[in-house]
């Protein structure tokens, strides 16, 4: 796949991204090999998800489609969801359980690990037809990925040297994640929805919590989440990742936050909300985070909103359009009373949610304004231009500076004096 030589970063900070990297095919197809194919840990699923020997589910990386499950020995085994004899999907079902995988085309039959155990007439029918005497069933099995687990998230990876998860995470990801997913995990629900954009606009939009209290009139009207909190962006010392945080009820003067949004054209008193239970906060973490988005490149977001606990997947599916899949969580050891407040709180979040409704279209008419001037580029300097650093503000885009360092790197498109 060779990319136009045109389509280039012309600042080595990354304060400037080229419209083109969003709409050009060759990009996107390269993006396939070299990122989601690539050194990278894509987020696979959770071990909540498969609790039983022959537990299994489908998923994506990337557009690739895989199948992860749990193996009579325990281990979790992930492998790409295509029959190694003519390429047809192995499994059509979202989860189940089977104690082996048969392609529906001719029948060829995979155990829990991916190795191919039975091929129906291998040797013919009467002396006729058939496989040769040199073929072996085990040259033949589906192409297996290797697979981590890091507080019961699981990661997957095509790379056979890639290093070891924790070290890719970071401390600053570990210490978010590990309080918040380490406890044994409940699925809540699933939510998905189709986004009319190219998902790296989406990677962007999580990694930026300038637009949250702008775009989202409900988060600051009910004060989930303001610039104006205790708060800052913290990454991996690549700068591949970022959790971007705050803490509710930190802010100097509520009327001058009031204020403050009233100048920015935001109003902050109009809506109401008849049940303010949806909104409130049990405190549960030591850290005393009430907002806590974690972006992972390439294709996940870990998020705790007050007490929504969630998982997010990206599933591009061409230049112009991916698929996103919402996780919802609590923990096993939830009363009810706590299920049912979280489960009142996941109506901010998802395709309909009074937050994130907003993020798609966000997306999609930034996608739509871009497309017809690729030559063009976005502007990228919230919080300062050069060095990417961790910042003890929310008013700066210096984590989106640092997945495009990271992605120019995996795809081959550093510019002279590049920064990570």
């Amino acid at each position: 796949m060779t990319i136009d030589p045109a389509i280039r970063f012309p600042h080595g900070d990354y304060s400037r991204v080229p419209y083109a990297l969003y709409h050009d095919r060759a990009v996107y197809d390269a993006e396939q090999e070299r990122i989601f194919k690539g050194p990278a840990w894509n987020f696979l699923g959770l071990e909540v998800e498969i609790p039983k020997p022959g537990d299994f589910r489908t998923s994506v990386i990337g557009d690739t489609p895989v199948v992860f499950n749990r193996g009579t020995d325990g281990k979790v085994h992930a492998f790409v969801n295509r029959c190694a004899h003519r390429g047809a999907l192995l499994r059509r079902e979202a989860y189940g359980n089977a104690s082996d995988h048969t392609c529906i085309y001719h029948r060829w039959n995979y155990d829990l690990e991916g190795n191919l155990v039975g091929v129906p007439f291998q040797r013919g029918v009467n002396g006729k037809g058939g496989l040769g005497p040199d073929f072996d069933k085990r040259d033949h099995g589906l192409r297996k990925l290797r697979v981590e687990s890091f507080a019961g998230i699981l990661f997957t990876t095509f790379a056979d040297e890639t290093e070891p998860l924790r070290d890719y995470l970071g401390e600053p990801l570990v210490r978010f994640l590990e309080p918040r997913f380490g406890r044994p995990l409940a699925v809540l629900g699933y939510m998905r929805q189709r986004i009319f954009g190219n998902w790296k606009f989406y990677v962007e939009n999580i990694r930026d919590m300038y637009h949250g209290s702008l775009l989202h009139e409900f988060q600051a009207t009910f004060g989930i989440s303001r610039v104006t909190y205790t708060g800052g962006t913290r990454m991996d010392p690549r700068h591949r990742h970022n959790i971007s945080w705050g803490i509710q009820g930190t802010e100097a003067s509520t009327a001058e936050t009031h204020k403050m949004y009233k100048e920015a054209n935001l109003e902050t008193e109009r809506l109401k909300l008849r049940e303010m239970a949806m909104v409130d906060y049990r405190p549960e973490f030591d850290d005393q985070i009430s907002i806590g988005i974690c972006s992972v490149f390439p294709n996940a977001c870990f998020q705790q909103i007050r007490n929504s606990l969630a998982a997010r997947q990206v599933r591009p599916r061409g230049p112009d359009d991916f698929d996103l899949y919402w996780t919802i969580l609590g923990y096993a050891d939830d009363t009810p009373d706590m299920t049912q407040h979280r489960l009142r709180q996941s109506n901010m979040i998802g395709p309909a949610g009074f937050i994130s409704m907003e993020d798609g279209e966000a997306v999609e008419i930034a996608h739509r304004g871009v497309k017809r001037d690729p030559a063009a580029h976005a502007v990228v300097e919230m919080g300062g231009k050069g060095e990417i650093s961790d910042r003890d503000n929310r008013v700066n885009d210096v984590p989106i500076r640092g997945f495009w360092s990271y992605y120019a790197e995996l795809m081959g498109m550093e510019p002279a004096g590049a920064v990570r």
